[in-house]
């Protein structure tokens, strides 16, 4: 019998290859290609081929459409980013950074969940005492919660069948693995392989999966991407640190919207739900303070005040420093360039440093205008008042552009007090205005700066 073929997989697109390379050929990533154990075809005992009967293959008309159901979770803001609970017989990744509260989450998961349901919490990490104390120190104690540390995806398979259990979590996909393989638990071949035998474990049983899955440095979920595409949803949970706010963030969803986020804060007890995200990002902003302003963006459904700060200084080296946080780099490189073309502000020997306050990463275009008037703000040294919001897609002209969901933001802007609000001139038509704010349209860059500053002015004559 001939041997079968070598096939190699690139753990960070998931592409086949029949021999080695050092780059990938589809995404250009070097040293990801790994070698995958051969797929041997299925064989009776006496080694002949295993005839496969055809599926029954039903009419679209047939099936029902009613909404798979789900349960709650106990936690808001997980059941909003997930479309509104738990379905049954999904698999749903966990990915995050070491140390940003995965465990944590799902701990407290099986906290509300265990109240009523009977949870297996597999761990291939931890021991039990270590679990017990970590449960201990959250408050967690439930009367249904089974805890298994075993690292062999058949004795865990096993385990699930045995105990009918209605939650599963594992904790995490790269340290299960199957002892009869020859690959080493956590590479391609093995995350894959169990990967599929908890998604079939899933979808026969009917029940919801929860696995954990480890960040390599460059920020991607470490395994094969052909990992993302097997799981029904894909939960990212971003933040700093050493910082107290975490945005759980729906990267991929099958049940609900991708656009969706979660906040919460970390504590001593846990994490706590944020319901009130715009407040609790807005605490403790300095006033007065030259290079800070506010702007609101869209998260899903939910709008959401954020503070931008900047900080110009002159340069030491030939060279100017650009960097943010919260914010794409390239982007940020791109408003200064055209605030200093378009806008008449010379930053080329100046160092310009943006930074978004709570950890909050920020892709939505709207948010360049309060780029632009915290730069400038810092770099003339002149505070922007305290009320004023500012939102708007700045093109390379150095033209405002129209944003979505203009009344949601102006509502949750007046909801927070603030009483001006710079949006652009594209949105002026058919728009609600809370009677309480005054808003004002601006067509370019330069009458923003304009607006923002005479505002100042105006609050300076009032005191």
């Amino acid at each position: 019998m001939a041997a079968p073929k070598k096939t190699f997989i690139c753990s960070a697109c998931g592409h086949e290859l029949p021999k080695w390379a050092g780059q990938c050929p589809a995404c250009k990533e070097w040293n990801t290609i790994e070698e995958a154990e051969p797929e041997s075809p299925a064989v009776s005992a006496r080694g002949n081929a295993v005839r496969v009967l055809p599926g029954k293959a039903q009419r679209l008309s047939e099936i029902s459409g009613r909404d798979d159901p789900r349960y709650s979770s106990g936690i808001g803001e997980l059941d909003r980013v997930l479309g509104g609970g738990i379905v049954k017989g999904s698999l749903t990744l966990v990915a995050g950074e070491p140390g940003i509260g995965k465990s944590t989450l799902l701990l407290q998961i099986c906290s509300t969940v265990s109240e009523n349901c009977r949870t297996l919490y597999v761990s291939g990490e931890e021991s039990a005492r270590q679990l017990k104390l970590r449960a201990e120190r959250l408050h967690v104690n439930p009367p249904e919660l089974y805890f298994l540390a075993e690292t062999d995806i058949d004795v865990i398979k096993a385990t699930v069948l045995d105990g009918r259990y209605d939650l599963v979590i594992v904790d995490s996909i790269q340290t299960i693995s199957r002892r009869t393989a020859a690959a080493a638990p956590g590479s391609v071949s093995q995350v894959r392989d169990c990967t599929l035998e908890l998604m079939n474990l899933a979808k026969s049983m009917g029940v919801p999966v929860m696995v954990v899955g480890h960040v390599n440095k460059e920020g991607a979920i470490a395994g094969p991407k052909v990992l993302e595409h097997m799981v029904d949803c894909v939960l990212y949970f971003e933040g700093e640190r050493n910082g107290p706010y975490r945005i759980l963030r729906a990267e991929k969803n099958r049940f609900g919207s991708t656009n969706e986020i979660g906040v919460f804060e970390m504590g001593e007890l846990g994490l706590t739900e944020i319901p009130n995200p715009s407040q609790s990002l807005l605490a403790g902003r300095p006033k007065g303070v030259p290079g800070s302003s506010i702007t609101c963006v869209m998260e899903g459904s939910r709008p959401i005040l954020a503070e931008v700060q900047a900080l110009v200084a002159p340069t030491v080296f030939g060279f100017p420093r650009r960097t943010s946080a919260g914010i794409d780099t390239n982007r940020a490189v791109i408003l200064l360039s055209v605030l200093e073309k378009r806008g008449g502000v010379p930053l080329a020997n100046s160092d310009a440093y943006i930074n978004v306050i709570g950890g909050l990463k920020i892709e939505e275009t709207a948010v360049n205008l309060a780029v632009i008037l915290a730069v400038v703000s810092a770099f003339r040294d002149i505070p922007l008042p305290d009320d004023v919001i500012a939102f708007g897609e700045v093109g390379l002209t150095g033209e405002v552009r129209s944003v979505s969901s203009c009344e949601q933001r102006l509502a949750e802007a007046a909801r927070m007090g603030i009483c001006h609000a710079i949006v652009p001139f594209a949105n002026k038509d058919k728009l609600r205005i809370p009677p309480e704010m005054q808003v004002t349209f601006v067509r370019n860059i330069h009458q923003a700066i304009g607006v923002a500053l005479s505002v100042k002015e105006e609050n300076v004559h009032e005191k």
